[in-house]
């Protein structure tokens, strides 16, 4: 049975007669039919980011975008007058996405074959095809998470956040101080469940297992009182990280078993992960429970190796692992912590759930 295509994660549109009806240096004034009005809105609300590649005065055509109160839907575009194939390259090699994730759309047969021929992974459509795109399936996410719907305004946070790095003098903790980080760790709802199983499907480098949970596992654990299902959220001055990280505990007498820990690679520069894990040791020490911690070596979580022993979470033997139920894998190791009270983020402001007494 032939695979579904890929999701498309970004559609590049062509502006004259494509985006719009006319040509802009020649006719001066364009319209937007309502039906494309409501694709960009559509696709915006799937996940789906959208930009430009268009031969065109840059200031006149973003203008024309602005006056048509849709210019906030296009992210990194590439209005000038070189060719379309390197504009996007230039938008996918920005946006860190494999070009077959790609999708260009223009009205012009030699543009679309020059962009063919450059880059043959890139999904190319004749702007009479765009009544369709909102029912192909590489425009129809199977799931729409929470993330997938804001999905844009996070792109564009961090670009914004990007550009403030670069310009900024000084160590990188005084950084991190000057975003105004705050992490939220709340008790995962029904809602936010579908982006939980992304982050355990397409984590990787700092996922503790590699083990995927389905929306099935996740609703029996979440229905299970003695599990916690918990998801992280980030935001700065700039705007929103989305569900950054998720942890999966089981909690018994006096041993608490961490048995997911993954986290998104987009923080692992603002310290997410240690952060994180802080608030887990600090928990159970209040507590007055041993942790263990589930870690099952994978081709690319090594970092994820790290910074348990950096929390200082050991292979040291302790009776408390006896009474744990069997691990998913049998090459998983359970790492162990006798925890103390832990310090705040010097970086980051926490606001939390209390595991005690749960």
């Amino acid at each position: 049975m032939a695979q579904p295509p890929p999701i498309v994660k970004c559609l590049v549109w062509d502006l004259d007669n494509t985006l719009w009806q006319g040509t802009l240096l020649e006719d001066g004034k364009v319209t937007l039919a309502a039906p494309v009005r409501e694709l960009i809105a559509e696709l915006d609300g799937r996940g789906i980011l959208q930009s430009v590649a268009s031969k065109n005065d840059h200031d006149q055509a973003w203008q024309q975008l602005v006056e048509l109160g849709v210019a906030e839907y296009f992210v990194l575009p590439r209005i000038g007058w070189g060719p379309k194939s390197d504009a996007v390259r230039e938008i996918a090699a920005e946006l860190n996405f494999a070009l077959d994730t790609i999708a260009f759309v223009d009205d012009q047969p030699a543009e679309l074959a020059e962009v063919r021929f450059h880059l043959p992974e890139v999904r190319c459509y004749a702007a009479e095809r765009l009544p369709e795109f909102s029912t192909l399936p590489e425009f129809s996410p199977a799931t729409v998470t929470v993330d997938a719907r804001r999905r844009r305004q996070m792109y564009q946070a961090g670009f914004q956040r990007k550009a403030a790095e670069a310009e900024f003098q000084g160590p990188s903790d005084d950084f991190l101080r000057s975003l105004d980080l705050v992490m939220d760790i709340e008790r995962a709802t029904e809602e936010q469940l579908s982006r939980v199983e992304e982050l355990t499907l397409r984590t990787s480098q700092m996922n503790a297992t590699g083990v995927h949970y389905s929306l099935a596992d996740l609703r029996t654990l979440l229905a299970d009182p003695r599990h916690e299902v918990l998801v992280t959220m980030l935001t700065d001055r700039f705007g929103p990280h989305g569900a950054v990280g998720l942890e999966l505990l089981e909690k018994h007498p006096g041993v608490w078993n961490l048995k997911l820990l993954a986290t998104s690679c987009r923080v692992v520069s603002f310290g997410a992960g240690s952060v994180i894990l802080g608030w887990l040791v600090d928990q159970a020490a209040h507590a007055g429970v041993h942790l263990v911690a589930d870690f099952r070596r994978t081709e690319r979580n090594r970092m994820m190796d790290i910074a348990y022993r950096f929390a200082g979470f050991t292979d040291e033997p302790c009776d408390c692992r006896a009474g744990l139920p069997a691990p998913a894998h049998q090459d998983i190791r359970r790492l162990h912590l006798v925890p103390e009270p832990q310090a705040p983020s010097p970086t980051m402001k926490l606001n939390a759930v209390s595991l005690q007494g749960a």
